[in-house]
């Protein structure tokens, strides 16, 4: 038995325009990124530095987790702290 094949009718495609003119399709801008200084890149600008509100804030949340982690049993919450603290600081590149 043969098949038979159907055909949906096709619309009719946009004009292609040439590189470089202004009808071309352009592809979205990629976001902007900022680039961090570093070996890599020795040009690029480096990140503002954490207020201390900020860094506190990362770290009182890290300490959040890690009582969390634990259940938040009692009698750790120093331990927490430093170890968060260590966490961020190593994180954000500070000594």
């Amino acid at each position: 038995m043969a098949s038979t094949l159907t055909r949906t009718p096709k619309t009719k495609a946009a004009p292609k325009a040439a590189w470089g003119s202004k009808t071309a399709a352009r592809a979205p801008a990629a976001p902007a990124v900022r680039a961090t200084a570093g070996k890599g890149n020795p040009e690029a600008q480096p990140d503002p530095a954490l207020s201390a509100q900020e860094r506190d804030r990362l770290i009182a949340q890290a300490a959040y987790f890690r009582a969390e982690k634990r259940g938040f049993v009692p009698g750790c919450e120093l331990q927490d702290w430093i170890e968060a603290e260590a966490e961020v600081l190593r994180l954000i590149g500070r000594p």
